[in-house]
């Protein structure tokens, strides 16, 4: 997305709600020795011990079924841990009161359908149901559905659409949510799952942006390592319903992420100035089943 298209959807809006304030020096969002029992499950996940400042931005990888999206669900305050605790701006998360939640942070899971066949603009709208009196409320769920590139489905019903038309109304929920909120908190289970390869770079770029502008932290679930390597700054790394590790996004990353999927990564420059991971798999993982190497 082009720089000038979203400096100009920011620069139509004001905001006016005031930051967040977090005392110097701690940890906007700290989880503290948290265990977590998914529904179902006689296991326990954890226990993470995890931090993250305001404005930072964060991947979750892992291996299907690692954790990662029940670990989204625990800092969302979606899931109660067990044991420990999960604070947000000095406050214990779960203890926080509904409408104060739903106005610092927003999260888009992994399924976009919606219980009755609703307009795209009222699902957009839903974002902003928190608050009382909202005498912007048009103007931003406008802004938000350009910034998603959704303004063409608003006056489509949300249950006639594609996978990835979904998705782009969701994220629009999502910029609706926290659109005139300082210093929040973005939660996104696989955002540009069915997406094509032109709008996920769109859309990552609308997604930075956005929290940019803001100082909104970014936690998200993502299976690309390019996604990871090319839009955060951590890595966050799961598997068996653990911490594998927490590594900043760089060379030094891939000896962890070889290691937690058990393939070989090289690191490359793409020729624009960044890098670009490029996977293959072990003779070791080739030979146990049985398959010739090369």
């Amino acid at each position: 997305m082009k720089r000038t298209f979203v400096s100009q959807l920011f620069q139509s809006f004001r905001r006016d709600d005031p930051a967040i304030q977090v005392a110097p020096q701690t940890p906007w969002l700290c989880v503290q020795s948290a265990m977590i029992r998914p529904s179902g499950s006689r296991l326990h996940h954890g226990p993470y011990d995890l931090s993250l400042d305001q404005g930072e931005r964060v991947a979750i990888l892992g291996p299907s079924g690692a954790g990662k999206s029940t670990l989204l669900k625990l800092i969302a305050g979606d899931l109660a841990p067990s044991s420990g605790h999960v604070w947000l701006g000095g406050d214990r998360l779960h203890e926080l009161d509904r409408q104060t939640l739903s106005t610092t942070r927003a999260v888009l899971p992994q399924g976009h359908a919606v219980a009755f066949g609703l307009d795209v603009a009222l699902v957009v709208a839903l974002g902003r149901s928190a608050r009382l009196q909202d005498p912007n409320l048009h103007a931003i769920v406008w802004q938000s559905l350009a910034l998603a590139r959704a303004s063409h489905l608003r006056s489509r019903r949300f249950d006639t659409l594609s996978g990835g038309e979904q998705a782009r109304v969701q994220l629009a929920r999502v910029f609706a949510q926290l659109w005139d909120r300082e210093g929040g908190l973005v939660l996104l289970d696989e955002p540009l799952a069915a997406l094509d390869p032109g709008l996920q770079f769109d859309l990552m770029d609308a997604i930075h942006a956005f929290a940019t502008e803001r100082q909104h932290a970014v936690i998200a679930v993502v299976h690309d390592i390019n996604q990871a390597f090319g839009s955060f700054d951590r890595l966050w790394l799961v598997r068996d319903g653990k911490l594998f590790a927490d590594t900043p996004v760089g060379p030094d990353a891939i000896g962890p992420l070889g290691d937690l999927y058990g393939i070989g990564l090289q690191v490359v420059n793409d020729g624009l100035g960044g890098l670009a991971v490029v996977a293959n798999r072990r003779h070791g993982w080739v030979e146990q089943k049985g398959v010739r190497a090369a």
